[in-house]
């Protein structure tokens, strides 16, 4: 089955970041089709199926990478989760991530942000990465600052399509 390449191949020590594959999309489906992984993010619906999981395969190869970059973050062999860089406001790059909730709790989800975070550094060139959690979400907030992001004081109300309303949303920054 094909995989989207995206260079380089991004390792940590229990992770592997690498560009999306058919093969990952029933698993990641399975993940995301939980309301309280998909409502801490602002795109992805519920319920959330294998259409919806199919999606990553084409905003992956729609990326502009020289501005953006997708990886799904795999842990002893098998995708958990899909972490991504985009064109942000301001002409800013933002992260998001997420994780499927059996893989919650155990320092997976900052070490997936701090490998992509030296890859963004130091293969990529950013020298600014911007983020956001919903205000509700406090241990996404927790996984940005130990990854070295700091809060800049900014709330602002954006959607969310799983919960069908806004929500507030903090806002980091990383600086290299």
């Amino acid at each position: 089955m094909s995989c989207l390449a995206i260079s380089p191949f991004v390792e940590s020590p229990r992770l592997r970041l690498r560009g999306p594959c058919e093969r990952h999309l029933p698993h990641l489906a399975e993940l995301a089709n939980d309301y309280d992984v998909v409502k801490m993010t602002g795109s992805m619906p519920y319920p959330y199926g294998l259409e919806d999981a199919r999606t990553i395969l084409d905003k992956a190869a729609s990326l502009d990478p020289r501005r953006e970059a997708m990886f799904v973050i795999e842990h002893d062999g098998g995708p958990i989760g899909v972490l991504s860089f985009v064109a942000g406001p301001h002409g800013r790059t933002e992260i998001g991530y997420w994780l499927g909730r059996p893989y919650w709790g155990k320092g997976l989800a900052t070490e997936a942000v701090r490998a992509a975070m030296d890859w963004a550094g130091s293969d990529w060139g950013k020298r600014v990465v911007v983020a956001c959690h919903n205000a509700d979400n406090p241990a996404s907030g927790q996984v940005l600052i130990n990854a070295g992001f700091l809060y800049t004081g900014d709330v602002e109300m954006k959607f969310s399509k799983a919960r069908g309303d806004k929500v507030p949303v903090r806002w980091m920054v990383w600086l290299a």
